[in-house]
């Protein structure tokens, strides 16, 4: 089943308007997440709303936001006066410009939405601003608002709908210099810069997501298998950090090392994909649905896909 739309609204470019839905792009509920438990009983734990004071409980309807002007003064602030302020353009995207791609700094990217058409009305306007994006090769800039925050959202075609990103404002994005300013200007050697070429040729590729694997994820899987399964854990080594001495005879060594694989992989057959290949529970546990394949595959060796 589809997830449901976080947002419905309208798409608008001048006078040209169609009726929209807005839904996550991504999603981190496949993730291995853990509960807290009371060690003494096994018991979950749950949290409170107290009275830092007095350690009451408060009920929910005697709950109000206040912004801290000094420690321990605040200011009310109520949903009503929240809700006098609440912006107007709720239910639209209004495109304001377009831009080349290339002009968004990555930093200010947050996260991706899919909108796709809501409902049977509107496929046509939808269609033209889509193709008017794509045939332009340019990005729509726009604003929604979610939760009651107006965003500023980055419009791009993808197949037959739109991809909507949205970007931070420049407060929102520390200034680099009060990192950068310490690092020491270093004189790189034009020996070195071939060295380093040389390697980066070695492992250039394509960016293929799904060949990619979570391993820490996988190690999450079976770290719980065997402790279910009643299996001893036993911690495993870990790597030791090699100080490099020497530079040059560093990128030597790494040019080496980087030759051999490179060689075997031609003959090498074509590695499974991590999609494939992820592990999975030996048994369904609480958020994770057992995959329609693991009944058929034996149990010494489950497989899951990745998310």
């Amino acid at each position: 089943m589809a997830p449901r739309a976080n947002w419905k609204g309208f798409l608008r470019l001048s006078l040209v308007t169609c009726p929209v839905a807005l839904y996550p792009a991504t999603s981190e509920s496949e993730k291995i997440s853990f509960n807290q438990l009371n060690r003494q009983t096994g018991h979950r734990i749950k949290y409170l709303k107290v009275d830092a004071d007095t350690g009451d409980e408060v009920p929910n309807e005697d709950i109000v936001k206040g912004y801290e002007l000094d420690k321990g003064q605040y200011i009310e602030v109520t949903k009503e006066e929240l809700e006098e302020i609440a912006l107007e353009s709720t239910r639209t995207i209004e495109i304001d410009e377009f831009i080349d791609k290339s002009d968004i700094d990555p930093r200010y990217l947050i996260r991706p939405y899919y909108i796709r058409p809501d409902g049977k009305v509107g496929h046509d306007a939808f269609a033209v601003i889509r193709e008017t994006i794509r045939e332009m090769n340019k990005v729509a800039i726009g604003r929604v608002v979610l939760t009651n925050r107006e965003h500023i959202i980055a419009l791009e075609p993808l197949d037959k709908g739109l991809v909507g990103t949205l970007l931070r404002y420049p407060y929102e994005v520390r200034s680099e210099q009060e990192y950068f300013d310490e690092i020491q200007d270093v004189k790189v050697t034009k020996d070195m810069l071939d060295l380093a070429r040389h390697i980066v040729n070695q492992k250039a590729g394509r960016f293929e997501p799904e060949k990619f694997e979570d391993h820490y994820e996988t190690a999450l899987i079976d770290l719980i298998n065997r402790k279910r399964a009643g299996k001893p854990i036993t911690p495993k080594e870990r790597p030791t950090a090699t100080n490099v001495v020497d530079l040059m005879e560093a990128l030597r060594r790494s040019v080496g090392k980087e030759a051999a694989p490179a060689k075997a992989t031609k003959t090498a057959k074509k590695p499974h994909k991590a999609s494939s290949g992820q592990k999975e529970m030996l048994m369904p546990i609480e958020g994770k649905k057992p995959k329609e394949t693991a009944a058929k595959k034996p149990a010494a060796k489950p497989q899951r896909k990745s998310a």
